[in-house]
């Protein structure tokens, strides 16, 4: 249970609920730290509390709720020992957002790993030995073959990555420019990559991020630490001066967003997914986005079909990138806080916890 920052994660017992029409119990496999979830347990983000961080997740159908069965992505009932990812937010289907395919703003949305504890619903992050889904749900079967670790990012970073792609338009034949190499920022290479991109540039202020970034599909690898000119001579010369077709935001720094929007081509987009958190106003010039026909897209959270999306391109691809090389280290559930302090500390792509 995570109650606030400064203060450790406490750890204490629930009993299982009983569930209701539409309503599944799964028993956590593992759950892996976002950089979301550190920005909570640090004060920098807010959210209701107490409650059980932790929203990327997998684990193994433990009971179903009465009534019609729930299936999952392919519309195939769940059966007991089945092992599943889900959509980090639950919606309800029939608000004026559902209705017009925002599932993810939801006026009734659930977000695990986000929601206040009540005697109701206590089990609904990743910190925990079971997760209690909600209706509305969007839940993925996983393939065994997939590992654990690999899998285990797919409904945030992954899935969040799928759709910016498809927001952006897609990137075939195209040049494509990824701010921020993180986790979020080495998905979107392997994504590109996959995807025809004529070339991936990835830019970042961390050395190493960026030569793991030539692992997963970048084709050209540019260091900002001390500014964006090497940037802008890279994409002059891959375009001959035209600009990128499409660049995606994944750092946060409202300083790359005014450095990327000039990158653009006539005609290009930008989509910008990592400013999660309050940052400093973006100076941006009105006249150049009307005159150069720029699109600008935000994109928070996903639609359920971005996760099947996600899966689907690990269970395919997690052998041609070095997926399994991002979880750097594992601590078992009773020593969640002790994995804050690492992942903190030491700043890895991510860590995990795992129960059992």
């Amino acid at each position: 249970m995570f109650h606030a920052a400064g203060r450790p994660l406490e750890l204490r017992r629930f009993a299982l609920p009983e569930l209701a029409v539409g309503e599944v119990l799964v028993r956590i496999s593992c759950a892996t730290l976002c950089g979301s979830d550190l920005h909570t347990y640090q004060g920098r983000r807010p959210t209701p509390t107490p409650t059980v961080l932790g929203h990327e997740i997998i684990g193994r159908v433990e009971a179903l709720g009465p009534g019609d069965p729930v299936c999952d992505d392919r519309r195939v009932p769940l059966q007991i020992g089945q092992r599943v990812t889900w959509s980090i937010a639950a919606s309800c289907g029939r608000c004026f957002f559902c209705q017009r395919d925002l599932p993810q703003k939801c006026e009734r949305l659930f977000k695990y790993g986000h929601e206040a504890i009540n005697e109701r619903h206590p089990l609904s992050g990743g910190l925990a030995e079971f997760c209690h889904l909600a209706p509305g749900t969007a839940i993925v079967s996983l393939p065994e073959a997939l590992p654990d670790l690999v899998a285990c990012p797919a409904n945030c970073a992954t899935a969040t990555v799928t759709a910016a792609l498809r927001v952006g338009g897609g990137c075939s034949d195209q040049t494509v420019l990824i701010q921020g190499a993180g986790m979020l920022g080495l998905a979107a290479c392997a994504l590109a990559n996959s995807g025809g991109a004529s070339e991936v540039i990835v830019c970042d202020v961390d050395e190493n991020r960026l030569e793991l970034a030539k692992r997963f599909g970048a084709t050209r690898c540019v260091c900002v630490a001390q500014g964006a000119e090497a940037l802008g001579t890279t994409v002059e010369e891959l375009t001959d001066g035209r600009g990128v077709d499409l660049a995606i935001e994944l750092s946060g720094s409202a300083g790359a967003i005014e450095a990327g929007l000039p990158l653009l081509r006539i005609g290009g987009r930008y989509v910008l997914v990592g400013a999660v958190f309050p940052g400093p106003p973006v100076s941006l010039s009105a006249e150049q986005i009307v005159r150069r026909w720029l699109s600008i897209h935000g994109v928070h959270n996903y639609a359920p079909q971005d996760l099947s999306r996600a899966v689907a391109f690990l269970a395919e691809n997690h052998h041609r990138y070095p997926f399994d090389e991002l979880v750097t280290e594992t601590f078992p559930l009773v020593e969640a806080e002790r994995a804050f302090q690492h992942a903190i500390k030491t700043r890895p792509l991510r860590v995990a916890v795992v129960s059992g």
